[in-house]
C-alpha cells in the first residue's frame, strides 16, 4: 500500500530527472539532487527559474549556487502548522514535504481516538513534523529524541511558528536507542510511536548506528515501552535496498508477536506536476486494528 502525500498547497514538485528534482516551497524554487530520478528532464524551461541550485562536491558534501538574493529562512504551512525552511550545507531544507501522508494518518488516528490520555514518541525526529503535527491533534503528550542538538532547537522553532508553546512537548537530545532503554527502567509507555531512523549515523557521544544491523533490535526494544492500548507504530526507512518486504517481516516479526492489529507498508510519495510522482523511501506501520 503506497501512499501520497497529496494535500500540499505551499510545496509542489515541479518536475524531476537527471537525478534531480525541481521544487517550490511556498515562493521559492529549488533545484536539488535526487538520486532516484534517473530518466531524462523533457523540458529545461521551468528548471532554468530556479531562485536556487544544490551542486554536488567531487569530495562529498556541496554548496548552494543562488539565483537570487534569498532571506536566511521562510516558512510554509501545512494543516494549521507552519515549518521554519532553509537551505542547508547537505542539500536539506528542513522538512521532508513526503511525510506529510504520515502526518494525515496520526492526526486521524488520534483525534478519532476515545483514549483520554495519547502518549507519543518521536524517534529520530528531527525538526519534528511529526511532533507538530500529534501535537496539533491533541496528544497529551509528546516527546521529541534527537541526537542533533541543532535539530532539536529547530523543532522548538518550529513549535513556535505553529502556536503550540502550550501543548506538552518534551525535547530530548540523545541517543535514541539509549534513551528507550531508559523509559524501559522507568515503565514509561507510548500509545504511539514513530521514528525515521538514518542509514548510518553517530549518537551525540560518537554512537555507531547503522541501519541494517540494528533496526530490528530498535523496534524490539521500543514495543517493551508500547502501551497495551496502542494507536500507531510507525518506520520510515530511506535505506537504498532495504525493501517494503523486509521492512515488512521486520514488523511482523517483532510487533505482531506481542501486539494484534494489522501490518502495512508501502512507498512514500509524492504528486509531481505533470502527473508523475516521486518515490522518496518507504514506511512501515502497526495498528491496532485487526484486517478483516
Amino acid at each position: 500500500m503506497n501512499q501520497i502525500a497529496s494535500n500540499w498547497k505551499d510545496y509542489e514538485v515541479i518536475d524531476t530527472g537527471n537525478k534531480e528534482k525541481l521544487e517550490r516551497w511556498n515562493n521559492v524554487v529549488l533545484r536539488r539532487p535526487d538520486p532516484v530520478c534517473i530518466w531524462p528532464i523533457e523540458d529545461e524551461t521551468a528548471w532554468k527559474k530556479a531562485d536556487a541550485v544544490y551542486h554536488r562536491s567531487k569530495n562529498g558534501g556541496g554548496s548552494w549556487e543562488y539565483k537570487k538574493r534569498l532571506k536566511e529562512f521562510w516558512t510554509i504551512g501545512y494543516r494549521g502548522l507552519r515549518f521554519k525552511i532553509s537551505p542547508t550545507g547537505f542539500k536539506h531544507t528542513g522538512l521532508f514535504p513526503e511525510q506529510a501522508a504520515n502526518w494525515d494518518f496520526m492526526m486521524n488516528a488520534i483525534e478519532k481516538s476515545d483514549l483520554e490520555e495519547i502518549r507519543v514518541l518521536n524517534l529520530f525526529a528531527y525538526t519534528g513534523g511529526a511532533t507538530m503535527a500529534c501535537a496539533k491533534a491533541g496528544a497529551s503528550e509528546i516527546v521529541h529524541v534527537d541526537a542533533a542538538k541543532g535539530m532539536v532547537q529547530w523543532a522548538k522553532e518550529n513549535m513556535e511558528l505553529s502556536n503550540l508553546e502550550d501543548k506538552k512537548i518534551r525535547f530530548i537530545v540523545e541517543d535514541c536507542v539509549k534513551f528507550v532503554k531508559r523509559e524501559q527502567r522507568r515503565g514509561r509507555t507510548y500509545h504511539g510511536i514513530v521514528m525515521d531512523p538514518p542509514s548510518y549515523g553517530r549518537g551525540p557521544n560518537g554512537e555507531l548506528w547503522k541501519l541494517e544491523d540494528q533496526l530490528f533490535e530498535l523496534i524490539t526494544e521500543c514495543q517493551k515501552i508500547l502501551d497495551k492500548d496502542a494507536l500507531f507504530f510507525i518506520v520510515n526507512c530511506y535505506t537504498t535496498g532495504f525493501s517494503c518486504s523486509t521492512l515488512e517481516q521486520t514488523l511482523k516479526h517483532s510487533l505482531l508477536k506481542e501486539f494484534p492489529g494489522s501490518v502495512e507498508v508501502g512507498e512514500n510519495l509524492l504528486p509531481v506536476s505533470n502527473g508523475d510522482v516521486l518515490p522518496c523511501g518507504i514506511f512501515g506501520r502497526w495498528t491496532n486494528k485487526r484486517e478483516d
